[in-house]
């Protein structure tokens, strides 16, 4: 797993031992920010978070193609996680949240933090994706035309787009991984 283009194109990232996080495989990820490329201007990204961070890779590549800053949430690899940032030298801009990412997202709210791009990349089968995806827009944490990334199983479908979500884009890969991207629009139409 490495930071594909940037400030730190090519860094090799940590990954965690064993099986029991899936990192985004870095075919998925180069065919992901190829399609983010083309909807948005990563310099002009203020604030990425990153649920279920894993790596943090995508995160961190969020950072070396020129976004501002990143929150990162994972509950087991914060670890991995701060050695990663630290070495891509991006410990000025990146912060990591370790714990339930529904306290944790309730606790962005409340400090009335808000992003242009949300990633949500859980664990597949579990109803973590709905789950994520309806937290961020009741707690209004996705900006006006900001993009939320999720992540899922193709088995797994996003049946309830909440008001002002809409599908830009999904893309299915292999017989495993489904990726879609929303926009938060103003009006619903």
């Amino acid at each position: 797993m490495r930071i594909i283009t940037g400030k730190v194109k090519g860094l090799k990232l940590k990954t965690p031992a064993g099986l029991s996080t899936r990192p985004t495989s870095d075919r998925i990820k180069e065919s992901l920010f190829s399609i983010l490329n083309g909807l948005i201007n990563f310099s002009e990204i203020n604030s990425v978070l990153d649920i279920f961070a894993g790596t943090g890779a995508l995160g961190l590549e969020s950072i070396s193609r020129g976004a501002s800053s990143a929150i990162f949430i994972d509950n087991s690899t914060a670890e991995i996680i701060c050695e990663n940032i630290n070495r891509a030298k991006f410990s000025d801009s990146c912060k990591v949240l370790r714990g339930d990412f529904e306290k944790i997202l309730s606790k962005l709210a409340k400090e009335n933090l808000t992003f242009d791009l949300i990633f949500s990349d859980p664990p597949y089968a579990k109803g973590l994706s709905q789950k994520s995806l309806k937290l961020v827009a009741e707690l209004n944490l996705l900006n006006e035309n900001g993009l939320m990334i999720i992540e899922h199983g193709v088995d797994e479908i996003l049946d309830d787009l909440p008001p002002n979500f809409r599908l830009v884009r999904k893309t299915i890969y292999g017989h495993t991984t489904s990726t879609e991207i929303l926009k938060k629009t103003i009006c619903s139409g």
